[in-house]
């Protein structure tokens, strides 16, 4: 009896622990691409409801998928749709495969340092550098220096989403130097005018952003889609957002489309 009683104990904490948190509470995590706009969000939309609190955390899209199915956030702002396998864990845990809100539009720029003479690139050899096939900048009439080719970590959804898109699932080349922050990148690149990078439009400080098939990556070649490597920006949800975090979404599609446009990314509408 006691065995029993000390089992339905336990029970009732892991449920209380799971359902009983504080409902004007919105908690964030994900993309630290994103984190720049969904800080102000956060902290505008707290000014116009006093009420409500929301705390964000950039800690790569990955990782914030994995805490909103886990139940430690209750939004993930993501820079990538949902791979298949992370649907899948939706579905296992929550039978449904979680709801998208798309809320901005980027292009995904490819830095370089400002003195480097290779101002242009293809599409293509923007896959051969990344992959490896590349290695010196001399061959595509810059310098006679090996290329240093800087990348984000697995978690991030730049990583992932260049990996699918432009590497077309082909692997980083093995000489890539992983980073942590977009922001890392830009220094390492604006001190080394033989490295190259990835990042978002807004971000790209002290860098020179590459043009892809004569393209520059601009709000205007986003806006008409003349630019190659663009991405659009979301917002996941477990379910059909309620409450707070329904008003919360609701203030982004709105309101909040001023502060994607201040802050150099570019607006759903």
């Amino acid at each position: 009896m006691k065995r029993i009683i000390t089992i339905y104990l336990l029970v009732l904490i892991s449920c209380s622990q799971h359902l009983i948190r504080n409902p004007n509470t919105i908690r964030i995590s994900g993309s630290t691409t994103m984190q720049i706009f969904v800080t102000r969000w956060a902290n505008e939309f707290a000014k116009s409801k006093q009420t409500v609190t929301v705390k964000v955390r950039g800690e790569g899209t990955a990782n914030g998928i994995q805490a909103l199915i886990a139940g430690k956030a209750d939004i993930c702002a993501a820079s990538r749709p949902l791979r298949a396998q992370e649907a899948h864990l939706f579905a296992e845990k929550y039978n449904k495969i979680g709801m998208s809100t798309l809320v901005a539009k980027d292009a995904l720029s490819v830095y370089i340092h400002p003195e480097n003479p290779v101002q242009n690139l293809s599409l293509n050899q923007v896959r051969d550098i990344f992959n490896g096939s590349i290695t010196n900048w001399s061959t595509l009439g810059g310098f006679d220096e090996p290329i240093m080719v800087l990348i984000r970590y697995s978690d991030s959804g730049t990583y992932l989403y260049f990996k699918e898109h432009v590497l077309k699932g082909e692997s980083f080349t093995t000489s890539a130097i992983k980073i942590n922050q977009t922001t890392e990148i830009m220094r390492i690149i604006s001190e080394n005018r033989n490295a190259i990078g990835l990042g978002g439009l807004a971000v790209g400080k002290n860098v020179e952003h590459c043009s892809i098939n004569n393209v520059l990556p601009t709000i205007e070649s986003v806006k008409n889609d003349t630019y190659p490597i663009i991405r659009y920006l979301y917002l996941y949800t477990i379910d059909k957002p309620q409450g707070n975090v329904k008003e919360f979404i609701d203030w982004i599609l709105k309101d909040g489309q001023k502060i994607v446009e201040d802050e150099g990314y570019i607006p759903l509408w």
